[in-house]
């Protein structure tokens, strides 16, 4: 008899595992499909959204962002054979959308004989395994971690006691490198490159998620080490994780349930080996350059993506570009495209937008919890700022994260909103995350900005940090920033938004200042604002007055946007 505590999916799962679902695919009719059939379906990456009933979207996993020529060139024709879409997803995979109920079982059986697999993209699985884009290769790099992702890959890809049957998803990220061009501290499980007297291998961190940093687990494992402890990791978390609401079912919330040596002493059972402790990890922080020289004196160059999207027109001409400069095509969690092995830089190919530094969700147009076409509102950001200072920006849809708001430099979730008049498009903004090191996520700085205002706040929180001297935004505000507190801080672009300005934020060297003291700050040198001169003792009120008054909007249509500025793609 099933337990009615269980969720929804796992009783879906007490019925049928989802690999014996998978005898049923020739027999599938797309067009009547059930609820408990669009579950197990998840599993082999097909699924579709409310809105779109007879339309799908096929997810396809590249472990490691490494994909052929040759299977570019086989995708590029499936797009074009099917009219489809395709985004490059912030896991390094793809998504193609657009699939119609009629042609899901051909576009599946294509995509999968390319050698890609779409397997566990998608559900409660272990999810495409992701690193840093320059594994093995890069100028930084000590371990190569590709051999192990596969090996991992392997492992679950089609074992019938994991495919679809996890508590919930797993997500996965390794890197042997000492400089990871973005942060991987978001995974469930990530193995970074650690050492121990002088021998390489991979610290252990776990828990992490798009809106939470994983935690140190003081464990060092050797290379040869790392494949079985993912097997007891993998074991440990199916045997332990909730399978009741499903709001508490990801590995952060077991682990703040037992606690992380809790957990461990579970793990242990699987392991069987005594944990060794005490590795230092091997990382600095890495910059983001167009061109880059690689380890074995050859080149690398990043081709920008317009926030994700490629056309099948792109996959083509890029396919060829490989061809024909005899180099490898990976894809980056950043949802760029990267050329290895070139012999010299890259200069020929123009990138058709300037998104380098935003990682931005599906949007409205692929996902049901976003209320607005994030990819196209990214182009409403001071891209040419943001990409002079190397300002990492995370732009998600909806809490849930999946632009990752919480891990980059400046993070930032798409809402609607009527705080403001008129105005229907608002912007949360969140920053002081230290994310290339795993130690905090972004912080919210306001609940609220309008759509039509984000260029302009943005902007000036730049001009600010322009004038702190400081190489990287990160360190900024981690050092200058930080010392106050975030309802100060607030007041400060809101100052300098008012009197059209960038004053410079000195560092406090005391440490984070006292409500009294950040006051005195404020009027010194804001006292003429009629707003700022009447403080109250919390800040609050005092920021909900400053934004109405500088972003209230009547009379204007709120689904005005300015023209989208792309450049062509050539």
């Amino acid at each position: 008899m099933i337990d009615k505590k269980l969720n929804k999916r796992e009783r879906y799962k007490a019925q049928m595992r989802p690999i014996d679902f998978y005898e049923q695919f020739e027999t599938l009719d797309f067009e009547n499909l059930g609820e408990g059939d669009r579950y197990f379906l998840q599993d082999f990456g097909i699924f579709n959204i409310d809105f779109l009933e007879d339309e799908f979207t096929i997810r396809i996993r590249v472990p490691g962002g490494r994909i052929t020529s040759e299977q570019f060139i086989a995708l590029a024709a499936i797009i074009d054979a099917y009219d489809l879409e395709m985004i490059l997803t912030a896991r390094a995979g793809i998504q193609l959308s657009g699939v119609e109920a009629e042609n899901v079982l051909e576009v599946f059986k294509k995509v999968n004989e390319t050698g890609l697999s779409t397997w566990q993209s998608f559900g409660d699985n272990i999810r495409n395994i992701v690193g840093d884009v320059y594994d093995g290769i890069g100028l930084y790099g000590e371990l190569e971690a590709y051999p192990l992702m596969m090996a991992m890959q392997e492992y679950i890809l089609k074992n019938p006691q994991y495919v679809g049957l996890l508590p919930r998803r797993i997500s996965v990220g390794i890197s042997g490198n000492r400089a990871n061009l973005l942060s991987l501290f978001a995974n469930d499980l990530y193995f970074q490159l650690a050492q121990k007297d002088d021998v390489y291998g991979y610290k252990v961190y776990m828990g992490g998620k798009n809106t939470e940093v994983a935690q140190d687990s003081d464990i060092f494992l050797l290379e040869d080490e790392v494949l079985d402890f993912f097997k007891a990791f993998v074991e440990t978390f199916n045997q332990n994780g909730s399978r009741f609401s499903r709001s508490k079912t990801r590995l952060f919330y077991l682990l703040e349930d037992i606690g992380m040596e809790g957990f461990k002493a579970k793990l242990q059972e699987q392991y069987q080996k005594p944990f060794v402790s005490g590795a230092e990890i091997m990382l600095q922080k890495g910059d983001f350059e167009v061109n880059t020289s690689l380890k074995d004196g050859t080149y690398s160059f990043s081709y920008q993506s317009d926030f994700g999207r490629v056309s099948a027109q792109e996959l083509q001409t890029l396919a060829q570009v490989a061809k024909d400069e005899a180099c490898e095509i990976r894809f980056g969690i950043d949802q760029n495209i990267y050329f290895l092995g070139l012999k010299a830089p890259l200069t020929t190919l123009v990138s058709p937008t300037k998104s380098q530094n935003i990682l931005a969700c599906a949007g409205s147009e692929y996902c049901p919890y976003a209320f607005w076409s994030i990819k196209d509102e990214s182009y409403l950001l001071p891209l040419d700022k943001i990409n002079e200072h190397n300002i990492t920006i995370g732009f998600s849809g909806c809490a849930k994260g999946c632009g990752r708001h919480r891990h980059t430099d400046i993070g930032l979730i798409g809402l609607k909103t009527n705080n403001f008049g008129d105005t229907e498009g608002g912007v949360r903004v969140f920053i002081g995350a230290e994310h290339s090191f795993g130690k905090s996520v972004n912080t919210m700085l306001f609940s609220m900005v309008p759509l039509v205002s984000i260029h302009k706040v943005l902007s000036t929180m730049i001009a600010i940090f322009e004038k702190s001297g400081y190489r990287d935004y990160e360190t900024y505000v981690s050092e200058v920033v930080s010392t106050y507190s975030i309802e100060f801080y607030a007041l400060w672009i809101l100052a300098n938004l008012e009197n059209n300005s960038s004053d410079k934020l000195e560092k406090n060297s005391a440490g984070l200042l006292r409500f009294e003291q950040e006051k005195a700050l404020l009027l010194s040198v804001y006292g003429s604002s009629t707003f700022i001169s009447s403080i109250d003792e919390s800040f609050k009120t005092t920021i909900s007055e400053m934004s109405q008054k500088l972003w209230f909007v009547e009379g204007k249509d709120p689904n005005y946007k300015p023209p989208i500025e792309r450049t062509n793609f050539r």
